[in-house]
């Protein structure tokens, strides 16, 4: 019985030396490879170091919005076509103004508007306003306080001639952003200026200068 204990406890022996020597060949489990992102402004690069080369970040950059550059449209219209008078006692009123324009006017070739003036002499100041284009594509205008309206002769009928300047005051579609001053300049002939008396006569207006932007 002895003997066999010994042989058995013998056996255990080389069994444990055979596992000593399998774990020792096998070593540790080799780390699973992680790889990283590095970023540098646009450049972007994947490494398997530890961390980045030099002058590389792991936090990606915020993007940034490009402003859109600014761009100027020359304009050059002849406007031509019909406006309506309401005459009262010291005023007129331009009820309508219905133009088409012809030249370097794009898609703001239609032209509408209104204006009043109360003249006290040959020659005098007078408001107006009007819309540029038609549908998504549009620009409100204003004359400013250059704006003057002068007839030929000193009563009805005569031929009244207008200059001013005309600023670009808001707009819709691919105007919604536009600034400008256009040089505008224009006629149209009266038959009266009797206060309650009504007309309409031919129209025509030259606008000039540069639609901005931005």
């Amino acid at each position: 019985m002895k003997i066999n204990g010994e042989l058995s406890k013998f056996k255990v022996a080389i069994i444990a030396v055979a596992l000593i020597s399998i774990i020792a060949q096998a070593g540790p489990a080799s780390a699973a490879t992680k790889t990283i992102t590095c970023y540098k402004g646009t450049v972007v690069k994947k490494v398997t170091t530890a961390k980045c080369p030099s002058g590389y970040s792991t936090k990606k950059p915020v993007a940034t919005a490009t402003a859109p550059a600014a761009s100027a449209i020359a304009f050059q219209g002849n406007y031509s076509g019909k406006v309506s008078l309401l005459w009262g006692d010291g005023y007129v009123q331009v009820t309508s103004v219905k133009a088409t324009g012809t030249g370097n006017v794009g898609d703001l070739a239609e032209l509408s508007g209104t204006g009043s003036a109360a003249p006290a002499a040959q020659c005098d100041s007078f408001a107006g306003s009007g819309t540029l284009g038609t549908g998504a594509n549009t620009m409100k205008v204003a004359f400013d306080t250059s704006a003057k309206g002068c007839a030929a002769e000193d009563s009805a009928p005569t031929k009244i001639t207008f200059s001013g300047n005309a600023v670009i005051k808001s707009g819709t579609g691919k105007y919604a952003t536009a600034k400008g001053t256009f040089k505008v300049s224009g006629s149209f002939s009266i038959q009266t200026s009797t206060a309650g008396k009504s007309e309409t006569d031919a129209f025509s207006m030259t606008a000039t200068g540069s639609i901005n932007l931005k």
